[in-house]
């Protein structure tokens, strides 16, 4: 996949040089619905003899335009390109998003990115989008420039979810699901597990002195994470190298009675070394149960011994 930082002067930069099919979005998460969106792409692209390309941003634009509510993020940039190249799009060009950028109007973002950046010959998004300063744009507007300036536009539904809900698969949906600690509803919209990752950073080593070393795991703070409990998940390394896991993501009350934080730790099956200063990927799988308080310290190492069991279990079926 061909990624872009800056528009290309002429259309030599993209694969086919006289036109493009484009999709625009924050793209967070890359789920179902999104895949289906790029998918439509790939095959007009494809059809019309066309580069496919995803527009979409560095940072989720309510961070600029809402802060005080923008949501957490269920991908980094990271994460979201390794995803996007995972669909086969042949270029994704990353909007710089400042606030220029948000106070931009729809009608000269779509001039200046869709028509004299990237050529575009048919415009595929989801029936619902918005776009420009304060989500001015639509699909309408999109259909009204595409007369003007020589391209289509081509609206798809949105996709369902699988799980007898009403409302279709969306990141908003995804982000509700995890803060209930419903990760596998989170899984069939995503079409794969959740995953956070983090640099492993120094503890108190309480797990080890127990007799359960744990990976504490500095997520950044404006990924999202489930509802604290405990989980059942894997755990990549740097090398790649895959564990089965047991998650700990809570306050720890039995050590901390007024916790004011969750931390992320993670108990790697069958894993002996030294983690500290890798970045690691944690997939959430199936959740065990929640977090509490317990009465002592046997009583939370026969508890421990269960939830590593438990996840030894689910995860090895």
């Amino acid at each position: 996949m061909r990624i872009l930082r800056e528009l290309p002067n002429s259309h030599d930069e993209v694969k086919n040089a006289n036109r493009t099919v484009v999709t625009i979005g924050a793209y967070d998460g890359v789920h179902l619905g999104h895949q289906a969106v790029i998918r439509q792409v790939r095959d007009k692209a494809s059809e019309l003899g066309c580069d496919s390309v995803v527009v979409t941003f560095d940072k989720h634009p309510a961070a600029v335009v809402r802060p005080e509510s923008a949501p957490k993020l269920l991908t980094d940039i990271e994460q979201k390109l390794e995803l996007l190249e995972a669909t086969g799009v042949d270029t994704t060009f990353i909007v710089e998003f400042t606030e220029e950028q948000a106070h931009e109007d729809p009608a000269d973002f779509v001039r200046r990115v869709l028509v004299h950046g990237l050529g575009a010959r048919l415009v595929v998004v989801g029936e619902d989008f918005h776009f420009g300063y304060q989500r001015k744009g639509n699909v309408a507007m999109l259909r009204e420039l595409g007369k003007v300036y020589d391209f289509e536009v081509a609206p798809i539904r949105l996709i369902p979810r699988s799980d007898g809900s009403n409302e279709p698969v969306s990141s908003t949906a995804i982000r509700r699901a995890l803060a209930e600690g419903k990760v596998e509803i989170a899984t069939q919209m995503l079409g794969r597990h959740f995953e956070t990752r983090g640099v492993v950073v120094s503890g108190d080593n309480r797990g080890s002195q127990i007799g359960f070393p744990t990976a504490n795991i500095e997520v950044p703070n404006e990924m999202i994470l489930p509802l604290d409990g405990v989980y059942a998940g894997h755990c990549t390394l740097a090398d790649r190298t895959y564990y089965e896991c047991a998650i700990n993501l809570g306050r720890r009350p039995t050590f901390v009675p007024h916790g004011t934080y969750s931390i992320l730790e993670a108990h790697l099956l069958d894993f002996e070394g030294d983690l500290y200063g890798q970045k690691l990927r944690v997939s959430f799988e199936h959740f065990l149960r929640s977090e509490r308080k317990f009465e002592n310290l046997d009583a939370l190492k026969t508890q421990l011994a269960t939830d590593v069991a438990n996840a030894r279990a689910l995860l090895t079926t």
